[in-house]
This record gives structure tokens, C-alpha cells and sequence, in this order.
């Protein structure tokens, strides 16, 4: 999985898994600035509920 192809999915789905942020809080430290762009939008759009959370069933 890669930071921009989870923007993508999730923007498109208009949902990101707990898992999905769980794996960006563990490869913040390997991302490069780009990507840790990437990520704080991904956080903005969920605390702007413009993302919601969702779960794998």
C-alpha cells in the first residue's frame, strides 16, 4: 500500500479503515515530506468529516 493510493481510495470511497491509519501512524517515520503532506490531508479530510471511518467487514 502506498500514501497515494490510499488518498485516492479513500476520496473515492469517502471511507478509510482504522487499519489504513493505523498503517500510515506506523510508516510516518519512513515517508517523505510529500507523503507526510499526503498524510495531513488525509487527517484534515477525517476531522473535516469529509472522510469517515469505517471498518472491514
Amino acid at each position: 500500500m502506498g500514501i497515494g493510493k490510499l488518498l485516492l481510495t479513500s476520496i473515492l470511497t469517502g471511507v478509510i479503515t482504522l487499519n489504513e491509519l493505523k498503517w500510515v501512524a506506523k510508516n510516518q517515520i519512513k515517508l517523505s515530506r510529500c507523503e507526510l503532506t499526503t498524510a495531513l490531508m488525509l487527517c484534515q479530510m477525517v476531522d473535516s468529516v469529509q472522510l469517515e471511518l469505517g471498518c472491514i467487514i
